[in-house]
């Protein structure tokens, strides 16, 4: 079943994810490729919004908190707007509105298979997975990629090669990962409007574990280049239990990136 009939069968669905309720254009931008289950892939068979999950905060036997799990939600899709304070407005730079207002939907990097970067997460559930030494966040949406996170008490390289998800850095503090990331490429958007940023971009990304179903993400985005000061993203993931990652290929049968034309943003 090719991809296409998703974006159909999206419009008709319930609100399914409580911060990244994905509209039939972010499905089309996020749901590219195909699904070795399109009938059941989260746009269609996961349409409606799961039990919350009740229960106290669980912790590791050494009293780490305990993270890993499958959960739905945690950064934005359409604009990152969505996860600022009431009545806060992004603090952009000349250079970043000039950029943001030239920005054609087609040059999408997630619409086109390429990873997501920071803070930005498809709306497709993702898992966490922790070691003494790592915790490792696996994405379903897009490429199936991952980020890697070191936890294990070492610095940061002193000039990290850019990438897509940077240079992370963890460590603990009560409930909660806090994750130092620097070494991005400036490649990827923070959202389908377009937001950008520069290689300057630093990232402090705070994992808290509020209960047993609710995580709670809050995103420090620090670019010079790209905005006038720092300011802080919040969004809330939930559990999933019942559910695994399915295997999604976005280059196969990928429908989806020519159909987009026009400048950014949801019509």
């Amino acid at each position: 079943m090719k991809k296409v009939l998703v974006i159909f069968a999206a419009a008709a669905a319930l609100p399914l994810f409580a911060q990244t309720t994905p509209t039939p254009a972010q499905v089309a931008v996020s749901g590219a490729g195909s699904s070795v289950q399109n009938a059941t892939h989260p746009a269609v068979g996961r349409r409606r919004a799961p039990e919350r999950v009740k229960g106290p905060t669980p912790h590791l036997a050494d009293g780490t908190v305990d993270l890993s799990g499958v959960w739905n939600g945690g950064g934005p899709v359409g604009d990152i707007a969505q996860g600022l304070p009431k009545d806060a407005k992004i603090p952009m730079t000349p250079a970043a509105e000039k950029i943001l207002k030239a920005r054609q939907s087609k040059d999408d990097p997630e619409a086109n298979c390429l990873p997501t970067g920071v803070p930005r997460i498809a709306p497709y559930p993702w898992r966490i997975v922790q070691s003494p030494t790592h915790v490792f966040i696996l994405f379903e949406g897009n490429i199936h990629s991952f980020r890697q996170i070191f936890v294990d008490g070492r610095k940061h390289k002193e000039d990290p090669d850019p990438t897509w998800y940077g240079d992370s850095i963890g460590h603990y503090e009560g409930d909660s990962l806090v994750v130092d990331t620097i070494g991005y490429n400036d490649k990827f958007w923070f959202d389908f409007n377009g937001h950008p940023h520069s290689e300057q971009l630093h990232t402090i990304e705070r994992y808290k574990r509020i209960d047993l179903g609710t995580l709670v993400v809050e995103t420090e985005i620090l670019d010079p280049v790209m905005y006038t000061k720092p300011f802080t993203l919040s969004f809330t993931a939930s559990l999933r239990p019942k559910e695994e990652l399915m295997e999604y290929i976005c280059q196969e049968n990928q429908l989806d990136a020519k159909h987009l034309v026009g400048f950014t943003g949801l019509q």
